[in-house]
């Protein structure tokens, strides 16, 4: 069973629903939900935020921590996510923000460095993940790490956040 799969049934049991925002993974992570008939059952909706005016005005990211941190960081992850999560009425919600590549990439933040973002009503978690590979290796990795966290936390996992994640 894929992990979308694993993510529809425990949402299903749950009675929970759920919203994306994803910047690097393009609508990746909302198209893997929704290949999958009755995703209606538990999935509100999503954006994919790939410039900062859509994650400030679509999101609520805050111009100051775009400016402060870029795009690509833990408080815009976690913007992003409690943004999402709220405007679309959701008990859950993941994001994604990232480099992708081949280009972009800087020396403090290299291609392959991808934060994502898992919240509930209770708790937003933010993870630091760098990654290997093409651009589309890079961003099925990103959506296979998000949606297993965010199983963890439908399932009631505790969720230590790493700051790596091998490739």
């Amino acid at each position: 069973m894929e992990i979308q799969e694993l993510v529809a049934e425990a949402m299903r049991r749950a009675g929970k629903t759920l919203a994306t925002a994803e910047s690097c993974t393009g609508g990746l992570i909302a198209h893997r939900i929704t290949a999958l008939a009755g995703a209606s059952d538990y999935y509100r909706g999503g954006v994919v935020a790939y410039s900062n005016e859509v994650k400030e005005c679509a999101l609520g990211v805050r111009h100051a921590t775009l400016e402060a941190h870029g795009a690509v960081s833990e408080e815009t992850v976690r913007e992003m996510v409690e943004g999402v999560r709220s405007r679309l009425g959701a008990d859950y919600a993941v994001a994604t923000t990232g480099i992708a590549g081949p280009g972009g990439g800087t020396p403090a933040k290299p291609v392959g460095t991808v934060w994502i973002g898992v919240a509930s009503e209770q708790k937003t978690v933010a993870e630091l993940l760098h990654l290997d590979g093409s651009r589309a290796e890079i961003a099925e990795q990103t959506c296979s790490v998000v949606l297993g966290e965010l199983l963890k936390m439908v399932n009631g996992v505790s969720i230590t956040p790493r700051k790596t994640q091998p490739a």
